[in-house]
């Protein structure tokens, strides 16, 4: 009986050098895309965290609080909120520095936990720790952008009894998560020109949400301009600057807080 070759040995020498090639460019692809995911770039704080308009003097650490996190504090004024905020996807925490420290003229804390691979999946419940350090005495509210969004909102569906507020930017609670039965405020934030998060499910995860949840769209604003972290792949063209954006989002969350003052 004749010894059957191996498919490759059979196949043409251009061919074989063409299928060696694509391997070699596939591997490559995967070997940098897994890199990107694992070697995360440096956590710096400080570096562009000038926020629109100023803000109030303010003193940000990094500290362990059930893990790294960043921690925003007004100096010289009374804390009367904590914001816990959970980072977009594969978003290093320090993107949102500038919230934070813009939130500090208005007496809020802010703490951005530091996730593991920075995918708030990873740690649902980081929020525990934040409050059980921090949240004494205060009224407490989450917030996350796009994946982190999702997260807080799950979060926040077992924990509405302890939260005073949730704000979901450019993000909308998973099909399998429901708040339609708590009475937790909840503002969601829509990018006009975001084709990140798509328009129809960030609108239809209010049905998921409390009857008066607010929906506020920021004008002109894209998906990346909750943080700063450069363009992102597939977003929209943004019609205003990245300030004007910015200006709006603080509006909008101040607006927010404003309203459920105790």
């Amino acid at each position: 009986m004749p010894t059957l070759r191996p498919i490759r040995a059979r196949l043409p020498a251009r061919v074989r050098a063409w299928l060696t090639a694509a391997l070699a460019l596939l591997s490559g692809y995967l070997i940098s895309t897994a890199r990107q995911a694992v070697v995360r770039p440096p956590l710096v704080i400080g570096q562009d965290a000038v926020p629109p308009n100023g803000s109030a003097p303010s003193r940000v650490t990094l500290e362990n609080v059930g893990g790294p996190a960043i921690v925003i504090t007004p100096i010289g004024r009374d804390v009367s909120t904590l914001l816990i905020l959970y980072p977009g996807g594969l978003v290093r925490p320090q993107a949102y520095e500038w919230l934070g420290r813009a939130l500090t003229a208005r007496g809020v804390q802010t703490i951005i936990p530091v996730f593991p691979l920075d995918l708030a999946v990873t740690g649902v419940n980081r929020a525990d720790a934040v409050i059980a350090r921090f949240g004494q005495g205060r009224r407490v509210v989450i917030a996350g952008h796009s994946l982190g969004g999702a997260m807080a909102a799950q979060y926040a569906a077992g924990h509405a009894d302890t939260l005073a507020g949730l704000i979901l930017m450019a993000a909308y609670p998973a099909g399998n998560v429901s708040l339609t039965g708590s009475s937790i405020p909840v503002l969601s934030l829509l990018a006009e020109e975001d084709r990140v998060a798509d328009e129809t499910a960030v609108r239809g995860g209010l049905t998921r949400l409390p009857a008066d949840a607010t929906l506020t769209v920021i004008p002109g604003t894209v998906h990346a301009f909750f943080g700063r972290y450069g363009p992102q792949k597939g977003d929209g063209i943004p019609t205003v600057t990245r300030a004007q954006a910015e200006s709006s989002i603080v509006q909008a969350v101040t607006a927010f807080l404003d309203r459920i003052e105790p």
